[in-house]
């Protein structure tokens, strides 16, 4: 679990440098544009990076149902090797997708202006720009979000129905309260991760505003990656212990 732990936190800090330092930029410089260049390689790191969270979140989710519901098998079907394996699928995975993805975007014509409603290189804004009809290829994000959002999803839930239908069999009160706390941490990740990028992706563009996109880009892309340590953190015993001791001192403050 902490070795798949450590790999979500360095998708975090990468998810979080490939679009708040230029974002920042632009908006204490006024100056708010970006090369071709660096807005393809924003669209790769960022497409990269989501892949391989959205199958990572999966891999979290397995590593528990084994944890849970078949803890003797755990060494076996746990092992350093297919954690590896996971991780380096999902990188893969995450970066053939992101390829894809922004080598057709980078190649369709544009004949409009060259402003998007954004505030990083969204491969959806971009396509309001093109001057042909994009509706294959829309398509083929639909497919393509199914594949990393609605199935990892359907696994998720499924593997948590296990896990919640074994958690309540158990005869050990303290047993049940540790494996929820381990659970809901989780899941709170889950839905701050999946459902504004689900609405986003799966949603008709025809249906959507840029104002909607980007309130719901803000969650996806930089609040859920900062808040993903804390949510995690908030289960180690020397945090919670910190923060009691915080908390006891700024009572006892006298004025």
């Amino acid at each position: 679990m902490y070795f798949l732990l450590s790999q979500l936190s360095i998708i975090d800090v990468n998810y979080i440098s490939t679009i708040f330092p230029q974002m920042a930029y632009n908006y204490l410089s006024g100056n708010k544009s970006i090369s071709l260049t660096g807005c393809g390689f924003q669209s790769f790191l960022f497409l990269s990076l989501a892949g391989a969270e959205a199958l990572l979140l999966t891999s979290m989710a397995y590593d528990r149902y084994v944890a849970i519901c078949s803890p003797l098998h755990y060494p076996i079907r746990m092992s350093k090797r297919k954690c590896a394996q996971m991780i380096i699928g999902s990188w893969i995975m995450g970066s053939v997708n992101s390829c894809a993805h922004t080598g057709y975007a980078f190649q369709i014509p544009y004949c409009r202006s060259r402003a998007i409603s954004h505030f990083f290189c969204d491969i959806g804004a971009m396509l309001t720009l093109a001057c042909m009809d994009t509706w294959k290829y829309e398509y083929t994000v639909f497919v393509s979000v199914s594949i990393f959002l609605v199935v990892p999803f359907i696994g998720i839930s499924y593997s948590y129905g296990r896990v919640l239908l074994a958690v309540s069999r158990m005869p050990s009160t303290e047993g049940r309260k540790k494996a929820y706390s381990t659970c809901s941490t989780h899941l709170t990740v889950v839905t701050f991760y999946y459902a504004p990028f689900a609405y986003t992706y799966l949603h008709p563009r025809s249906f959507r505003s840029p104002t909607e996109d980007k309130i719901l880009a803000v969650f996806y892309t930089i609040l859920t990656p900062m808040l993903n340590p804390i949510i995690y953190s908030l289960r180690n015993k020397e945090v919670m212990g910190a923060m009691r001791r915080l908390i006891q001192r700024i009572h006892s403050v006298k004025i």
